[in-house]
């Protein structure tokens, strides 16, 4: 499965990937987790995340994420899941490979894995050595249950995000590099509202010297998207990506205020692969909605190359 989105790639063209799965099966009505957000969701709600990967599929996908983003030991334990960490991931690995077994079956899976810090607070991360084995233990069991790629998100911070991206590249496997932007005070940052601001500039010169195959701007604010793309390109020759957020976060639950429309997201993904992006999607507040409108709208564009 992986050779299809390598050798859109390789042919300079487009690829799509899904939508928001967590902010998806909210509005679906599957509760979020104060600690593990959706982690849980594969275990609670397994027939809603089966529908949504299948959702993205036929809206047009070539890639679909799993359900991990919250599966860590140190986002599990905290919610009271601690002993069912590999159980989750075999699960979220199984519902994708479901889903594309029901739709089509050329769809690669990508595993998310996120350093995001136990129950969201950036105090309570373990020691480097535990945490990096946290990190290992995800990476291997989304690879052994049979991902075709590894989707690193929100790499936040020179600390902690090497220690995921180490434990991602130790699978073998293709990996994703996924940072967030934002613009405060006319600085591109990476930015969380438990820490302190963090130049994005020196995230991607730690990050992107350890060797990902794809480096993609997610979970980020739109109007920072064109001025992360030239961060990038000042430092990375290889695919680059775009899949951004649209609405606001209050712990635990996703605001679709001012959602983007389908259209208006094509038309500014259009723009952004004329600056070079060559994959494009939606993270936190899309949906299959939006992922059809830029499947249109791509097809289109890689039919004149």
């Amino acid at each position: 499965m992986a050779t299809s989105w390598q050798a859109t790639l390789a042919a300079g063209k487009v690829l799509v990937i899904d939508g928001g799965m967590g902010t998806e099966l909210q509005r679906r009505g599957v509760p979020m987790d104060e600690v593990a957000w959706s982690g849980t969701a594969v275990l609670s709600h397994p027939e809603v995340v089966r529908a949504v990967h299948e959702d993205y599929i036929l809206a047009g996908a070539d890639v679909i994420i799993t359900n991990t983003f919250g599966s860590t030991r140190q986002m599990l334990g905290g919610a009271g899941f601690g002993a069912q960490v590999e159980e989750v991931h075999r699960r979220a690995v199984a519902l994708a490979k479901e889903a594309r077994a029901a739709t089509i079956d050329r769809v690669a899976i990508a595993g998310s894995l996120s350093p995001s810090p136990p129950g969201f607070d950036r105090h309570a991360y373990p020691p480097p050595e535990e945490e990096l084995a946290v990190y290992r233990e995800s990476a291997q069991l989304l690879a052994n249950s049979g991902v075709d790629l590894i989707a690193l998100e929100m790499l936040e911070d020179t600390t902690h995000a090497p220690l995921a991206m180490r434990a991602a590249l130790e699978t073998g496997l293709p990996v994703w590099l996924g940072v967030s932007s934002r613009r405060v005070d006319g600085r591109i940052v990476r930015f969380s509202e438990s820490a302190s601001e963090v130049l994005l500039a020196d995230v991607l010169d730690v990050l992107v010297p350890m060797g990902p195959d794809v480096v993609t701007i997610m979970h980020s604010e739109i109007d920072a998207v064109s001025e992360t793309l030239t961060l990038i390109r000042d430092r990375w020759d290889g695919p680059v990506g775009v899949y951004p957020e649209s609405g606001y976060f209050t712990k635990p639950s996703w605001n679709f205020v001012d959602v983007i429309p389908p259209d208006d997201l094509a038309r500014e993904a259009r723009g952004w692969i004329d600056d070079g992006a060559r994959v494009v999607g939606g993270c936190c507040g899309t949906g299959p909605e939006h992922i059809r409108a830029l499947r249109s709208t791509m097809d289109t564009w890689n039919a004149g190359r």
